[in-house]
């Protein structure tokens, strides 16, 4: 049985795609074929109207900047950790994807791009972590940034101010955020209601309240049905 089927949408340059639904419906498998962690066995995915798998696969992973659920971090500076994202960035570079990336707290918090992440980042909290990774996937200032529930350690506040720093991007990526917080994708072009690996529906916020009742049930759950 596919893990997930008949879904059909496409995403314009610099729009913003949300993905939202319950554990197991989906989510990560749509966006993990876009970078071709693995491959559909029936449909295309395409970028720019070519197909995926007629990529070269270093340049198909060039152009995404991919955020995982769980942070992953090495032992080695901040700037190390930043720079995997792209080697060849400077200082300047790197700084203004902390900011974006609302991670320029934390390295001043730790003493500078010098500071030394453990392992793991065993030294950061969980929060610390994924913003330090956020901005390793700005740094390359990719054409796709997918963003993997890589926001879940945040506080409402903060991944807000995140999500308005990367629409402000000067270099506009087209960006999906896969989440099961209501805020975090209601202000998305467009959001894809994922239930039992197919898409239950796809629309903007207002579009989805009023006719989806799974995404209508998980906002008023979440919000009580506040008003954005």
């Amino acid at each position: 049985m596919p893990s997930v089927e008949n879904i059909t949408f496409t995403a314009a340059p610099g729009e913003t795609i949300g993905i939202i639904g319950a554990t197991g419906s989906g989510k990560s498998t749509i966006i993990n074929l876009i970078p071709r962690f693995y491959d559909c066995t029936d449909g295309t995915v395409s970028i720019g109207g070519r197909a995926v798998t007629d990529y070269d696969i270093d340049s198909l992973r060039g152009i995404i900047g991919f955020v995982p659920q769980k942070a992953v971090l090495f032992k080695g500076t901040i700037r190390d950790n930043i720079l995997w994202g792209n080697e060849d960035a400077d200082d300047a570079a790197v700084m203004a994807a902390a900011q974006t990336a609302q991670a320029a707290d934390v390295i001043d918090s730790k003493g500078g791009l010098d500071a030394v992440i453990e392992a793991g980042g065993a030294n950061l909290s969980g929060g610390q972590r994924q913003r330090l990774t956020i901005a390793r996937a700005l740094v390359r200032r990719p054409k796709i940034l997918i963003l993997d529930d890589s926001a879940s350690a945040l506080d409402t506040a903060t991944d807000a101010r995140l999500r308005r720093a990367i629409s402000g991007l000067d270099f506009r990526p087209t960006v999906f955020i896969v989440s099961q917080r209501v805020s975090s994708v209601m202000n998305a072009d467009r959001i894809i209601v994922m239930d039992d690996g197919t898409a239950a529906d796809i629309g903007t916020h207002d579009e989805l309240v009023e006719r989806c009742e799974l995404y209508r049930e998980i906002y008023e759950l979440q919000t009580g049905g506040a008003t954005a």
